[in-house]
């Protein structure tokens, strides 16, 4: 006999359906009946969980986030060379390619940001903990000696997350010539006249 699902499980099953709907659909074009359809429940389940669907893609919206932020902490968490933690970093931040779920949400929250505050609040959240993120590593190298920073650290940091999102878009986008490995190559050749390393290990 199969076991039924706690709410918290059936909460988490939404949040993975929701977040497979706004990519088939769109952020601006997902409705109810799309994240029951995903989920494999009636509207009146979904609703039963979250009575809001606004409150529910919000929720969606900040799980997708999740790798690019809290995971890549706990990564670097496990590091202790700078320079590690810099390739790392950079490396972790890419899609794995064209299709990338995580990447694409994130695509389409980019695109409604201006219309919605609610999602422009959450983007501008995750690019500025992003970018302490980048500085912390940029200060421990150079503390330790181990990069000769070109600028301030937070001034290198926020190229750093820019050249992601570009570089990330262009991979969503199916550039012929920007796969992962050429966009991180791109990104840390900025990452080596920025620290003065050569990042090599």
């Amino acid at each position: 006999m199969a076991q039924r699902k706690s709410r918290s499980d059936r909460r988490i099953d939404l949040i993975d359906a929701a977040r497979r709907a706004i990519i088939r659909h769109g952020i601006d074009g997902v409705q109810l009946s799309h994240v029951a359809e995903e989920a494999g429940l009636t509207s009146g389940a979904v609703l039963y969980h979250y009575p809001d669907l606004s409150e529910l893609l919000v929720e969606a919206q900040h799980a997708g986030m999740e790798r690019f932020y809290e995971q890549r902490v706990r990564q670097l968490a496990t590091l202790t060379d700078p320079v590690e933690k810099l390739v790392l970093t950079i490396k972790s931040g890419l899609p794995t390619g064209p299709l990338d779920p995580d990447v694409r949400l994130l695509n389409e929250l980019g695109g409604a940001a201006g219309r919605n505050r609610v999602y422009g609040v959450l983007l501008t959240s995750l690019y500025d903990r992003q970018v302490s993120m980048y500085q912390a590593v940029l200060d421990t190298g150079a503390a330790l000696g181990v990069f000769r920073l070109s600028a301030d650290s937070l001034t290198i940091a926020r190229n750093l997350v820019a050249l992601e999102d570009a570089y990330g878009y262009r991979i969503t986008a199916r550039h012929p010539v920007i796969g992962p490995a050429e966009a991180a190559e791109l990104i840390l050749s900025y990452a080596r006249a920025a620290t003065g390393n050569d990042l090599a290990r």
